[in-house]
């Protein structure tokens, strides 16, 4: 019986389970086995002196792909050249060490972004067509609205300024929708872990950002590296840090956002992996009431996080553009 236990338990790979669901891949696996299920295969689309084009269905069995340019293998999710018999060299750490081409490929968080732009596309589209008379005739247009005026008068305005706010808004409105949008789609069973992606989260950090460091007065610069009314040994001192602090600001926003997706995800299927290692009743009843519970605290989480994003967005906007001189 011990022995029928161990064999069971090494069926399933959790670790391998998790991380295929939270990380990218060039294909979407939707449900059942890799041989039985339901799979779409993502174009792949290369620059290796000159552009291919193939789908990653020839890469599902492990296989050497022959491009108009070279021969491809992908190993780990990248993609890497390699010889017709596919031999990789690899270092100390196993990592491949040939040579990778550059790698423009669709992968599902991609076609996940397209979902939900077209869907926040669609949303606000009807929801313009639905005012009347300057009233929202749609009910879930009402919500929207209210989100927005949120938004507006609880976070932009106060961090920004009744002045400067209407110059951001636009892009704090689209981060926030966005981030909404990819945190909820990503509880639905299938579907990828779009903001769990710390790419996806460091581009939103590298917008604040830009954002904040290209609308900057030089009131900011000067309570930066001259802060009036300071010693000049703690001037010397403390200006490193201030300018140090400049770039770690959207770097917590980006490791935040993706630390706190990224870990909900992976507990839940930590419960749920653990149903089909244990295969007990008991087991499974624990994992499925702790798994929902686990699942409606995400939908907190997903509003919770997108509106923390955009909070310290606007804050870091408003201490750029605002004017020291005039406050103090």
């Amino acid at each position: 019986m011990e022995n029928d236990n161990k064999n069971r338990k090494e069926k399933i790979d959790v670790a391998h389970t998790i991380f295929n669901h939270v990380n990218d891949s060039h294909e979407w696996h939707i449900a059942g086995t890799h041989n039985h299920g339901i799979i779409f295969y993502l174009p792949v689309i290369l620059w290796n002196n000159g552009l291919e084009i193939f789908s990653s269905y020839k890469f599902s069995y492990n296989h050497v792909v022959k491009g108009k340019y070279g021969y491809y293998k992908m190993f780990g999710e990248k993609i890497y050249e390699t010889n017709h018999m596919g031999l990789l060299h690899m270092d100390s750490k196993g990592i491949p060490k040939n040579k990778k081409p550059w790698d423009f490929s669709i992968t599902k968080n991609v076609v996940s972004i397209f979902i939900s732009s077209c869907l926040l596309s669609y949303l606000f589209v009807r929801m313009k067509r639905n005012y009347k008379n300057h009233q929202i005739q749609w009910r879930f247009g009402i919500l929207l609205e209210f989100l927005i005026l949120f938004i507006r008068d609880e976070i932009a305005i106060p961090n920004i300024g009744n002045k400067k706010y209407k110059i951001f808004f636009p892009f704090l409105l689209t981060s926030f929708f966005f981030i909404l949008i990819n945190n909820l789609i990503g509880l639905i069973p299938g579907f990828p872990n779009v903001t769990g992606n710390i790419n996806v989260t460091l581009g939103l950090s590298a917008m604040t950002f830009i954002i904040s460091n290209i609308n900057t007065n030089m009131s900011y610069w000067k309570h930066i590296f001259c802060m009036p009314g300071v010693p000049i040994g703690i001037r010397l001192l403390l200006a490193p840090i201030e300018f140090i602090g400049i770039f770690i600001r959207p770097l917590t926003l980006c490791i935040r956002l993706f630390a706190n997706i990224t870990a909900g995800h992976i507990i839940i299927l930590s419960f749920i992996c653990l149903i089909f290692i244990f295969q007990n009743f008991f087991i499974a009843g624990f994992s499925i009431i702790f798994g929902f519970f686990i699942s409606m605290l995400e939908i907190m989480v997903a509003f919770l996080q997108a509106f923390i994003f955009i909070t310290l967005s606007s804050l870091f906007i408003g201490m750029s553009v605002k004017n020291y001189d005039e406050t103090h």
